[in-house]
């Protein structure tokens, strides 16, 4: 598959329109671990038929805009994690385990209580749907096994690195479905190898690997600082990032606009394709073209064009839909001016 000099995309999410779900119910909470069914409007029939109609609508922004890559905004899910996260068995749905997120907040989170096992395709129908309605390449995301691993209670393995290898299998399962269902690009999101890098180092890289064995084509790993609404100052420098460059994944994507990223540490992923946040998602303020390119002439001074793919930082989905759409817009009009400069 051939891109465009520096290809945009987004990272997975996209708002929700306020008829599928209540914002001040998803704004006033972290990242769900388990489900939140009572964020949606809808139920049952008429919650998939309104999500299917809110995927379009993503779409459509996300065309409009000129997006090379699109996804699906994530739509359906209540957050990046538990649409999946609790699809697998051998979690106890009804009786959660708590443990505190890296904000510090005290939250529920899976419970294992017997060998995690993927028994179905969680994905494969929003991918299907997706490749029906357009078409761009398109993009599906999945919570990485790391991730997962360290937000969620063991009363099975015993073992840390024994669970985090059977999340990583499950994922696997489900990207090599994804790819037979003629998804152009698969990313798992690990932001918990930024917020856990002493246990990164120790089973990070691995578990990335056993999860992308045998996916061919574009595979993506993203880790990042959390999102804007929920962390408000965050560092200029990963502390889990140059290992990456170990790992099996073709890119690497990384938020880079709201913590004012040292573009430096491009250099120390030397084998690596970089998608780069360059939208500030703390910002209320729709970025101007020109701060775009900016942002992205910086990067290129430490890698080569066509090693960057043009992104937002993450969390998009807690945007109001109209300020996503700006920024989307102001980020591809960027790309253009630097393209041409090109």
């Amino acid at each position: 598959m051939t891109w465009p000099i520096l290809p945009t995309t987004v990272v997975g999410s996209y708002p929700q329109p306020d008829w599928l779900v209540d914002h001040d119910m998803l704004m006033s909470v972290t990242p769900p671990r388990v489900r939140l069914s009572k964020v949606w409007r809808m139920h049952g029939d008429e919650l998939e038929k309104a999500q299917d109609e809110a995927t379009r609508l993503a779409v459509r922004d996300m065309e409009e805009v000129g997006l090379d890559i699109v996804s699906d905004g994530e739509i359906r899910r209540e957050s990046y994690f538990n649409r999946f996260a609790t699809a697998l068995s051998g979690i106890d749905l009804d009786s959660p385990g708590m443990m505190p997120d890296r904000t510090g907040a005290n939250i529920p989170v899976p419970r294992v209580v017997a060998a995690i096992n993927r028994t179905r395709p969680v994905q494969v129908r929003d991918a299907r749907f997706l490749r029906s309605i357009t078409s761009k390449p398109i993009k599906m995301t999945v919570p990485g096994p790391f991730t997962m691993g360290q937000l969620a209670i063991d009363e099975h393995y015993g073992d840390e690195e024994r669970l985090i290898m059977a999340y990583a299998e499950a994922v696997n399962a489900e990207l090599k479905d994804l790819k037979q269902a003629d998804c152009d690009i698969v990313q798992i999101d690990e932001p918990y190898l930024q917020a856990k890098p002493h246990k990164a180092r120790r089973y990070g890289v691995a578990a990335i690997d056993r999860a992308l064995a045998g996916i061919g084509g574009t595979t993506i790993v993203h880790t990042c600082f959390g999102y804007a609404y929920a962390v408000k100052n965050k560092p200029s420098g990963y502390s889990f990032l140059p290992e990456l460059d170990k790992c099996c994944a073709s890119q690497i994507s990384i938020e880079a606009a709201q913590p004012r990223l040292d573009v430096t540490i491009l250099e120390e992923l030397p084998s690596k394709i970089i998608m780069l946040g360059v939208l500030d998602l703390g910002d209320p303020d729709v970025e101007e073209p020109e701060t775009v390119a900016r942002r992205i002439r910086a990067a290129l001074e430490h890698i080569p064009p066509e090693r960057l793919v043009v992104a937002p930082d993450c969390g998009m989905k807690y945007l109001p839909r109209a300020t996503a759409f700006g920024k989307l817009k102001a980020m591809t009009a960027g790309t253009r001016m630097v393209r041409e400069e090109l």
